[in-house]
C-alpha cells in the first residue's frame, strides 16, 4: 500500500505537488460533480463506486483526503474509514444524509477530521477539504536543511509526554509514540499552544478550522474524550485536560514544563 508524501495543494510554489483526494460515492452524478469541482479547484481527483473498489484502488496510489459517503451499498463508509486510519496517515471527511447525527458521532469517534451533511453545496466541500489539507502534516525537510529544521522545532513536554508540535508527534514513556489521529492532535496542539487559559467549545472549534455547526461542541467533545484516553492515567479524573464546568476546558501546564 501506497503512503502519502505531500499534502499542500498550493500550486503557487513551484515544487509543490497538488494533494490527491479520493471520492467514494455510490451516486454517479453527485460523485462526477464533487470530482469535477476540486479538480477545478486545483486539486488531482480520483473516484470509486464503492468501498471495494477503493480499497483497489488503495493498492496501487496514495491520496491525501478521503472523502467517503456513509450509506453505501455492501461495506458502509465508516467500516472502510476505520480501515483507512488503521493504514495510512489520510484525511476523512464522511458525507453523511441530513438528520442522521449518530453516524456523524460515530464517525468522529472512529478519528474523522470532519463531516459534511448531504445535500450539500459544492462550496462547503471546497471549504471543509482545504481546512482538513491545512491540518494535515507537511513533508520532511530535505537533507540539507534537517538540522536547522530540527533546532527551530517547537517542543512541550508535560508529564511523562514530550509534544513535537511541528513534527505532529507524541512520544510518552521511554519514547514510545501515541498513536493519535490528526484530529485529535489538532486539539492538543490548541491547548498546549493556550496552556493554562480558558478555551470555550467555540474558541477550539475556531482554532481547530471547524464550520460553524450546531454539533461543534459535541464534536470537540469527542475529540477531547479520545485525547484523555490517551494522556491521562485516569480519564475520568483528568490531571492536564481539565473541564471547567459550563465555561470549557483548561490544559493545566506547569510553567516550568512550558516550551
Amino acid at each position: 500500500m501506497f503512503i502519502p508524501n505531500l499534502l499542500s495543494a498550493d500550486s503557487r510554489g513551484e515544487n509543490i505537488v497538488r494533494a490527491r483526494i479520493i471520492i467514494v460515492e455510490d451516486e454517479p452524478d453527485l460523485r462526477d460533480a464533487v470530482a469535477e469541482y476540486l479538480e477545478a479547484n486545483g486539486y488531482e481527483v480520483a473516484t470509486a463506486e464503492s468501498a471495494s473498489a477503493a480499497r483497489a484502488m488503495f493498492e496501487k496510489q496514495s491520496f491525501h483526503l478521503a472523502v467517503l459517503d456513509i450509506a453505501m451499498p455492501g461495506e458502509d463508509g465508516l467500516s472502510l474509514g476505520r480501515w483507512l486510519r488503521s493504514k495510512l496517515p489520510i484525511g476523512i471527511i464522511y458525507a453523511t444524509a441530513a438528520g442522521t447525527a449518530l453516524d456523524r458521532i460515530v464517525g468522529l469517534e472512529l478519528g474523522a477530521d470532519d463531516y459534511i451533511v448531504k445535500p450539500y453545496e459544492l462550496r462547503e466541500v471546497l471549504a471543509r477539504v482545504r481546512s482538513v489539507l491545512r491540518r494535515v502534516p507537511q513533508p520532511a525537510a530535505p537533507r540539507a536543511d534537517k538540522i536547522e529544521a530540527a533546532a527551530s522545532r517547537r517542543f512541550v513536554t508535560f508529564g511523562s509526554f514530550q509534544a513535537d508540535l511541528d513534527g505532529r508527534l507524541v512520544t510518552g514513556t521511554n519514547g514510545a509514540v501515541v498513536d493519535m489521529a490528526k484530529s485529535e492532535f489538532d486539539v492538543l496542539e490548541v491547548f498546549l499552544t493556550r496552556a493554562n487559559r480558558l478555551l470555550t467549545r467555540a474558541a477550539i472549534s475556531e482554532a481547530i478550522g471547524f464550520m460553524e455547526d450546531p454539533e461543534s461542541s459535541r464534536a470537540v467533545d469527542i475529540r477531547i474524550m479520545r485525547l484523555r484516553k490517551k494522556i491521562e492515567t485516569d480519564p475520568a479524573n483528568p490531571k492536564f485536560l481539565r473541564t471547567v464546568r459550563g465555561e470549557g476546558y483548561i490544559f493545566s501546564l506547569p510553567t516550568a514544563e512550558g516550551n
